[in-house]
Order: C-alpha cells, then structure tokens, then sequence
C-alpha cells in the first residue's frame, strides 16, 4: 500500500498523511512486547507510513535504542525519523525538568544520533520550551546542528505563538507539535492558525486522547497497574467516569457511521486539518501512538473516513473548544511548560 505524501511545512519534508507515535512501545502504557513493536513498525512502513515519533526522554532513552534496532532491518531512505530533547529524565524515571541550553542541545543530540544508529536526524525537535533560556539561544543551537548535517529539520514542542514566531526568525522551524483531539481543541484558535500562516506544520500527538476517545476504557480497572494515566488528572476518580460519559454520544455516532470511535476521533483531526490549512503550505499530521498492528491499521484506515457538514457539527455540539474534558491533561507540576 502507498500512502500519497504531504509536504509537512514550506520547508519541511514530505511525510505519509498519518504517522506512528512510539512512545508507548516501552514507556508509559504497560507490558512491553519487544517482536510486537518490531512488526507494529514495519506495518507501517508496509502499509505507507513514513513518519515516525520518539524522544529522548521516552524510557530514558529506550525508546530511541528501541527504534534504532528496528530501522537497522527498515529502509531508512524511505522514512522520516523525528525525535525530541528538552525534557530531562533520571534513569530511575523521575522528571528532572525543562532544559534549552545550547550545551545541553549539543549533547542531547549526539545521544540520540547513537541511540537511533543515525548520521542524521530528519526532525529534531525542542520537546518543551526553557523559560529560563531565551528561544533564539535554543534554536540557534539546534540550526548548528543543521549546519553541522546532524539535523535535517527544526521543530518545537508545546510551543506558543509568541515563541514560534521568535524561533521561526532565527531558523525555519518545519513542524510544532503539541496535543490536538477533540477533547483537547485550546490551540485551535491561536497556535493552528500561527502555524497555517507561517508555513510551518502542525503534529497533533495524542489524537486519541491517550485512548479515552477509543472507547475502549470502560473504568479505571482496564488500565495496567503501572500505566501512567492513573496519576493524570483526566483518568482519576470522578473525572475518568465523566470522561467515560462523554465518550458515550461518540461512540454512538461511530457505530452508525460503521467505524470504530477512534476512526471517527482520527477523521474529525484530519477534516479540522484540512480546513484551517487550506491555504498553507503545511499540513496537519497526527501521529496517534500504538504498539499493536491491529490499532495502526485501524488509525490508517481512518484516512477514508469522511465527514458531512452536518456531522461535523454534531462533533462540535458534543465536543465545544473549551472546557469539554473533566481535569487537566497533565498534573498541575508539568502544566506550566505548556505553550509557553
């Protein structure tokens, strides 16, 4: 199967309308299957997908030597590797904070180059922004990296209009990737319509929201003890039950429509893509994550989904801009490195 290609930004690469967050393979999401991840990568690849999502932080540092094992038996040529640095992590998994120094970025992106089995990183993004480091200093690090050949292309995580605009002057920034579902629409009105006129794409990630609009979550129960949704404010107590509820007119309209809820969660990013860069030169491209074949199919199929004005609206209807989901998408420490 091929997937057609969309230029990611005016400056950026081509990449599948669709791409595969990794995350989740070795971190965060319970067990870890090592040969399902392996085969979950190359279905991808099989199946079009050429856009693929880690970060340094991501099982301290696991996830990239996971994903460099795979690509030694992929076709590299064929795909766009983006990673992240920022977010500094101890071995033991404790969160150790923001940092955008250019030292720090300088180090962090030899690790990953060798983690990954790289010469060059095709997206190398800041994963948060350092409120204690101007963005210009940051960026004009990562555009060394560039110059030096061991990126390709810059990116921001998390990142507000102010800070992209600021980034974008030092050195064209390709892609902003930040957390975009219909439970989580805040950036729709600011950072979407920044990125729209500027050029530069915009990578939702969670577009699932970190599996609640999959209906697949019936209670807290059907969570892995070691899952870290148990300690995020929108899967505890009284705000998981009424996430659940929400969840319900979703999956009821899916069920008419003869798709699955997460298909139809997937169809509204996309049309929501389509509209607000119309008339860019980027595009939006969502990276829901997965570590089984069976989800990645599911995600990819969303693509022929399509979604009449009408149903368009009763998305909007149950799913308003703001205040629509119970809690916060992260605990309140980690909330204030967002959109900065």
């Amino acid at each position: 199967m091929t997937l057609r290609t969309l230029p990611l930004s005016k400056t950026g690469p081509a990449v599948s309308p669709i791409g595969l967050g990794c995350m989740g393979m070795n971190d965060f999401y319970g067990v870890f299957n090592e040969t399902e991840a392996f085969a979950t990568l190359q279905r991808a690849v099989d199946l079009g997908v050429n856009f693929l999502d880690t970060a340094d932080c991501y099982a301290c540092g696991a996830n990239e030597s996971l994903l460099g094992r795979a690509l030694k038996e992929l076709p590299r040529e064929r795909l766009i590797i983006a990673t992240k640095f920022g977010q500094g992590r101890a071995p033991d998994g404790r969160w150790t904070g923001v940092n955008g120094t250019p030292e720090y970025c300088r180090k962090s992106c030899d690790g990953s180059l060798k983690r990954l089995g790289l010469d060059t990183i095709d997206l190398y993004y800041l994963h948060r922004v350092d409120k204690n480091v101007p963005i210009e200093d940051t960026v004009g690090a990562m555009a060394e990296l560039v110059h030096a050949g061991k990126v390709r292309h810059l990116g921001l995580s998390e990142a507000g209009c102010d800070t992209i605009r600021r980034a974008n002057n030092v050195h064209p920034i390709a892609a902003v990737q930040s957390e975009f579902s219909l439970w989580t629409r805040d950036l729709e009105d600011t950072v979407l319509p920044c990125c729209a006129e500027l050029g530069i794409g915009f990578v939702p990630y969670s577009p699932l929201g970190r599996g609640m609009l999959t209906a697949t979550l019936r209670s807290r129960g059907d969570m892995p003890a070691e899952d870290y949704r148990h300690n995020t404010p929108r899967f505890q107590a009284e705000n998981f039950d009424d996430n659940v509820r929400l969840i319900g007119k979703l999956e009821a309209m899916a069920h008419s429509k003869g798709c699955t809820t997460a298909q139809l969660a997937l169809a509204w990013v996309f049309e929501r893509g389509r509209a607000i860069f119309a008339s860019s030169d980027a595009s939006l491209v969502p990276i829901p994550g997965t570590k089984r074949r069976k989800y990645l199919e599911q995600n990819v199929a969303a693509l022929n989904i399509t979604l009449s004005p009408e149903e368009l609206a009763a998305l909007d209807d149950m799913f308003p801009r703001e205040g629509v989901a119970a809690g916060t998408r992260y605990p309140e420490f980690r909330m204030g490195d967002l959109s900065l």
